[in-house]
């Protein structure tokens, strides 16, 4: 049976100042993020319809706060309403965690709206462009996730060759290493699969949807690794926040799918 490292969260220490390998993940995800982008505006559709280099890292701009913001107040809003209805100062310490990838992922669809807005850009290409450079991103968080030693898994099989003790818990419970799970399911195996459909052409609107529900089901399943959270446990039919909010997520993302498979076969008729 394993045992989590606990890994010193801080990478590196320059007098007061702390590099810690949460915040290097997220620069590890930025930059997958550029070369991602990249390669996908040099070919077509894009690269006949004008975008350039300066387009991704405007977008990386969008995104990165619409990721702040939007998952910021996801997890206010989803996860601990009364409390922070009660302290509202204490929406703006984000140093203390909590965030929400659903929340996230609103405010990256609200700065993706804005961007297309901006740029004269239709939004459901904006968003095709950027969906299959997400789960690189999404990975790189896992790991970041894995080395805090946070968001551990439900209790496992003790002769589970991989089930893992989390000290951080406060128990010596053999547990799933969740953050792993996701890492592979909504990270790796979501953008093998998102990239090589984005490959081919797509009707507009396609891979977005395959985004959103190649993601909700991938994290769906993930969460029935994942311990609940303390302060919410489980909720109706034994689902955890996290499913619940990734049911509407599915249904969003295969009707968005048909929607625009619907409207190109209209098109070209």
């Amino acid at each position: 049976m394993l045992v989590h490292p606990q890994f010193d969260p801080v990478a590196l220490q320059i007098g007061p100042v702390a590099i810690h390998w949460y915040g290097l993940t997220y620069l590890v995800a930025f930059g997958l993020f550029l070369w991602l982008a990249s390669i996908r505006v040099g070919r077509p559709p894009y690269a006949d319809t004008g975008w350039t280099r300066r387009d991704v890292e405007d977008l990386l701009f969008y995104g990165v706060l619409g990721v702040i913001i939007g998952g910021r107040l996801g997890y206010v809003l989803f996860y601990k309403p009364g409390y922070y209805a009660e302290n509202p100062l204490e929406i703006f310490a984000v140093w203390k965690g909590g965030m929400a990838f659903h929340g996230g992922l609103l405010g990256v669809m609200g700065a993706m709206a804005l961007f297309a807005w901006q740029r004269k850009r239709r939004f459901l290409e904006v968003t095709d462009l950027i969906a299959p450079c997400v789960p690189t991103g999404l990975a790189s968080g896992r790991i970041g996730n894995f080395i805090n030693g946070e968001l551990w898994g439900r209790a496992a099989d003790p002769s589970l060759p991989w089930a893992m003790v989390y000290p951080q818990s406060g128990t010596d419970i053999p547990r799933h290493p969740s953050p792993l799970y996701q890492f592979a399911l909504e990270g790796l195996l979501l953008f093998v699969l998102l990239w090589v459909y984005a490959r081919k052409p797509r009707a507009t609107g396609q891979v977005s949807g395959a985004f959103l529900a190649g993601y909700g089901v991938f994290r769906f399943i993930a969460e029935y690794f994942r311990e609940p959270d303390s302060f919410l446990g489980l909720l109706a039919l034994n689902l955890s926040m996290g499913q619940w909010l990734c049911l509407p997520m599915i249904a969003a993302g295969v009707a968005l799918w048909w929607w625009s498979g619907r409207q190109a076969a209209s098109r070209s008729t």
